[in-house]
């Protein structure tokens, strides 16, 4: 009888009569329709933008057009700053975010799983949290000095709360009726961890990786725009010296590319750790 009834689902999830011929559902055109239909307002926004600068209605050094935007990447690709400056900035990003990692997870794992432990760390992370990372720069200048160190610490600073709230508030919320079972099962609190807390705690870490790799982006803006001699954000600043529009314009673009990749990547990690989930209304439909 289920074999009879799931037969008569369509590929949109509604029953098909009795009787009727099995007609198949064009649902992937539509979908890829969906997707040209939303590239049309950027395109049309990239086009009038052109034609606004070819007009010379804006100066160059007010606002690029996207022409000038476009050599000036080929200029400073094919010339090494733009590669030289990347890889500088993936580095300190990819650094700052590994530590973060490392930090949230750890300090989320000792304030969820003990009382204790939430009394002692929970209001010195909330009390980080609220402070504006501007205002921590000249300490940390002063701390660190202007090296590699203040810039990565001022990355790890930003990514840490996303991780470590989003896990805490994972950890807190697994259900109860499974720490029950592990009770019941007679589990050591290692294997009730490993097993069911984790486990149960993960959409929610994905979560915060996914918001702390967007934050990592945020402030490595903020770290390469101050005593930096290196980087996307230090090419930007001195590009504002000479009042070059264009290479800022291409700094932001590359700010903006890195952080959808980065997110996509977690998204992808996302879809691979959670396969055991069932498929949510929204995909399907």
């Amino acid at each position: 009888m289920l074999d009879a009834l799931g037969d008569q689902r369509l590929e949109t999830g509604h029953v098909r009569p009795q009787g009727t011929a099995r007609v198949p559902v064009a649902v992937r055109p539509r979908r890829d329709l969906r997707g040209l239909r939303r590239l049309v307002s950027p395109i049309l926004v990239l086009v009038l933008w052109q034609a606004v600068a070819s007009a010379g209605l804006v100066s160059p050094q007010v606002l690029a057009s996207p022409l000038q935007i476009l050599h000036t990447a080929r200029s400073l690709t094919a010339d090494g700053t733009l590669p030289h400056n990347l890889l500088i900035s993936l580095g300190r990003a990819g650094s700052g975010f590994a530590l973060a990692l490392v930090a949230g997870v750890g300090l989320a794992l000792v304030s969820g799983l003990s009382r204790l432990g939430e009394d002692a760390l929970d209001p010195i992370m909330q009390m980080l949290r609220t402070m504006p990372a501007l205002a921590l720069v000249p300490l940390f200048i002063l701390w660190f000095g202007i090296g590699e160190t203040p810039k990565v610490g001022l990355v790890t600073l930003g990514a840490l709360f996303p991780i470590y709230l989003n896990l805490f508030k994972g950890i807190r919320s697994v259900d109860p009726k499974l720490l029950e079972m592990a009770r019941t099962l007679k589990l050591s609190r290692v294997q009730t961890v490993t097993s069911i807390v984790l486990p149960g705690a993960l959409p929610d870490l994905l979560v915060g990786i996914r918001l702390a790799a967007g934050m990592s982006w945020l402030m490595l803006v903020v770290a390469e725009q101050v005593n930096a001699n290196s980087g996307i954000g230090h090419m930007m600043m001195d590009a504002q010296d000479f009042l070059r529009t264009d290479i800022i314009l291409v700094g932001l673009l590359v700010y903006a590319l890195l952080g959808l990749l980065s997110d996509q990547l977690v998204r992808s990690l996302e879809r691979a750790c959670l396969r055991w989930r069932p498929v949510s209304l929204g995909k399907r439909a």
